[in-house]
């Protein structure tokens, strides 16, 4: 069988390249890269990576709805409302609605890439005053009562959902992101996750390896930062058919990871799919 092209997607999942250009609003040093939004026709959630050069920084803003960056690669000091923090290779910290905050890329000599996610289709900042840098807390954690959540990737429980399909939870509405939750999953050559579909929208970004896609009987070869959108209700998976790991961001818009399990043949597309309601109703 065939893999799907970009320029033959169907419609409703959308494929986004890693290199995709950067956004014309994009701040001197900083390339900031949309992969999911309402331009593919997601709701409720937008991801993309932000690209900084050495000793670039994305000054204090804030942001209407929950929002967690991930580090991809390089290490990161990221200030909210006065805090410092340290972030290292996939640490993920979460920003609620309102709180200002700004990340700085301290390298002399190396870029800084970090993959961010809303709660909502629509992403936008507005850039604040900076606040008086109050404490310092490196590769701590916040204390109780600050609003921010820091999920240190090294400290993150590994659960398997599948032979050699390791995952890591790293925002979720538990640990109080508001609409969003999401993680780090780790596939083994030859692993994969069951067919399944979600009652929300969900954003998976390839960050390690190659992936083959499959969506209600479409096929996608993803790799490099390349994002797949999935819509509500569409059966998919990700397999890995090479000889390396291959690893992935993803995002739902949702508080909670949740998933529906289904015949592998609605992923294949063998099988008609009768649509999410048939199995809601189970």
């Amino acid at each position: 069988m065939s893999t799907t092209s970009i320029s033959q997607l169907k419609v409703g999942e959308n494929i986004t390249l890693g290199n995709v250009p950067p956004s014309s609003g994009s701040p001197p040093g900083v390339a900031i890269r949309v992969f999911v939004s309402g331009h593919c026709g997601a709701v409720g959630v937008s991801t993309g990576t932000a690209t900084f050069e050495p000793l670039e920084e994305l000054a204090y803003h804030q942001h209407d709805c929950s929002e967690a960056v991930t580090l991809l690669s390089g290490e990161a000091i990221v200030l909210v409302d006065g805090r410092a923090y340290k972030l290292r290779e996939l640490d993920c910290i979460h920003i609620p609605a309102g709180v200002s905050h700004s990340v700085r890329n301290e390298s002399a000599d190396s870029r800084l890439v970090a993959h961010w996610a809303f709660a909502t289709a629509e992403p936008s900042r507005r850039f604040v005053e900076a606040p008086r840098l109050q404490t310092v807390r490196g590769l701590g954690k916040p204390e109780p009562g600050d609003p921010e959540h820091i999920s240190r990737f090294q400290e993150t429980a590994t659960y398997e959902l599948s032979p050699g399909a390791l995952f890591r939870d790293l925002f979720k509405g538990s640990l109080g992101s508001v609409g969003i939750c999401g993680g780090y999953g780790r596939f083994q050559p030859g692993a994969s996750l069951p067919c399944h579909f979600h009652e929300y929208d969900e954003s998976i970004t390839i960050v390690e390896g190659t992936a083959l896609c499959l969506v209600q009987g479409n096929r996608y070869q993803v790799g490099g930062y390349d994002t797949a959108f999935v819509p509500t209700g569409k059966p998919h998976r990700f397999i890995n058919e090479s000889a390396t790991d291959m690893a992935m961001i993803w995002v739902y818009a949702g508080s909670e990871p949740e998933r529906t399990l289904v015949e592998p043949e609605y992923c294949v597309g063998t099988l008609p799919w009768p649509g999410p309601s048939v199995f809601r109703n189970c």
